[in-house]
Formats: structure tokens, sequence, C-alpha cells
């Protein structure tokens, strides 16, 4: 029998949530860019979420307004909304 754990990124905002949380202590590169490798690393091996994860977070994100990601998939930009959500947090 296996034990299986609740996963805490499971919830596509929790892991949204996360992902802000961590684009807003990267420094942007250029005109606000956060490369995507820099918030994918840490949520990946650091946090131990799943690829999956990552790409529900990322999503919604961006249909939150918290991130513009662009259409390459190489960068996302902290919009204003979710710099607002860290001020609460």
């Amino acid at each position: 029998m296996k034990h299986v754990t609740e996963r805490p990124f499971a919830n596509p905002e929790a892991a949204a949530r996360q992902l802000v949380q961590l684009a807003s202590g990267i420094g942007a590169v250029q005109d606000g860019r956060i490369l995507i490798e820099k918030i994918n690393y840490p949520f990946l091996y650091t946090l131990k979420g799943s690829g999956a994860e990552f790409g529900a977070g990322i999503k919604s994100a961006v249909e939150r307004g918290w991130f513009d990601l662009h259409e390459s998939g190489t960068y996302v930009r902290l919009l204003t909304p979710g710099k607002d959500l860290l001020a609460k947090a």
C-alpha cells in the first residue's frame, strides 16, 4: 500500500502565488524581464513541485494578471496586481 502525501502546489492558485513570490526575489534582466529558468529551477528542485504544477501555476498567474508571459515562453514580467499580492502577504 502506498501512502500519498498532499501536494502543496496541486492547486494552481497556490502554485501561482509561489511563482510570484519566487519572481519577486529575482532581479529583472532587462525591461522587467525575469528569465523563466530563474523561477523554474527553484520551483522544481528546491520546492519539489512538478512540471505540470509549474505549467498550471504559470497559466493561472497569467490568467489572474499577475504575470505577463512572453509568447516565446522564455521570460515573464511581474505585473502590478502580482506586486500588490506580495504587499498583502
